[in-house]
């Protein structure tokens, strides 16, 4: 039994040491709610420093509702009048154009302004415009085009002239006949059922010695849309369909020849406004 008790003592003593350890570090260690309060009174002047460190809102006015917002080499402006929510911004620029968001939504310092001016080019119903602090802003069209959209909108690219007035380098027109916002699109088109392809026969027309210049375009009163200038029209995989100098486009969205009027407005009562 002596020898047992011998053996065990070291084991013992060890053990002891061990718990006299923990007991000096826990009589050390600071009281939880005592480091439960420097902590909350620490987090405001943490969360201080860190809103100091972002990015001040960008400078914006909105003249004759269009959001005009200012970056340092870049003015971004926004008509969402003529949106159709194509995404090519939130998906091309996501840090400049925030998806999703109440309040401001659009940060042109965010992005390369270079980058950033391809990406607002590609906005194809002109919602989107850029000016550009060097001087280098959108330029026409080399060649003017009206794409025609798998059963929904035209989409022209040329310098524009809309009812007589300049209407930039780019817009979605309506030809299903049902938008609130004609002439431009405003996805009516979806949930009326229009059927419409984007992939009509080519037409055997003479190429054009010259492809840009002003497109000028008149909605006809409960017509079609009446176009005079050097036009390509083209399918939506980019195929000529023809080239024209001028043409009456239907509207109505009832022609029997789409994307070409055939007078069907007439028959069926069409009222553009």
């Amino acid at each position: 039994m002596a020898d047992a008790m011998a053996d065990r003592a070291p084991r013992i003593g060890k053990a002891a040491r061990v718990l006299q350890s923990l007991h000096e570090r826990l009589r050390d260690a600071p009281d939880p709610a005592a480091a439960a309060h420097v902590a909350e009174a620490n987090a405001p002047q943490m969360s201080e420093a860190q809103s100091s460190l972002a990015p001040p809102p960008p400078s914006s006015r909105t003249p004759d509702g269009v959001d005009v917002v200012e970056g340092r080499e870049i003015e971004i402006s926004y008509d969402g009048k003529r949106c159709i929510h194509a995404r090519f911004c939130v998906t091309g620029a996501p840090r400049t154009f925030l998806a999703n968001v109440d309040g401001p939504w659009i940060f042109p310092d965010a992005t390369d302004y270079e980058d950033l001016s391809a990406i607002v080019r590609n906005c194809p119903s002109g919602a989107l415009h850029y000016r550009r602090k060097d001087g280098h802003d959108e330029k026409a069209p080399p060649v003017n085009l009206i794409a025609l959209r798998e059963d929904g909108p035209y989409a022209a690219r040329a310098e524009l002239v809309l009812d007589g007035s300049p209407a930039g380098f780019r817009a979605t027109l309506c030809r299903c006949g049902a938008s609130k916002n004609k002439p431009f699109c405003d996805k009516s088109h979806k949930y009326v059922g229009f059927k419409a392809t984007g992939e009509p026969e080519t037409r055997k027309t003479p190429l054009l010695t010259t492809r840009d210049g002003p497109l000028d375009i008149r909605p006809e009163l409960d017509g079609p849309l009446q176009i005079r200038g050097n036009l390509e029209i083209v399918s939506g995989t980019g195929r000529t369909v023809a080239c024209l100098q001028s043409a009456r486009l239907c509207r109505c969205g009832g022609s029997a020849t789409k994307p070409f009027c055939d007078n069907t407005h007439k028959a069926i009562g069409f009222k553009s406004d």
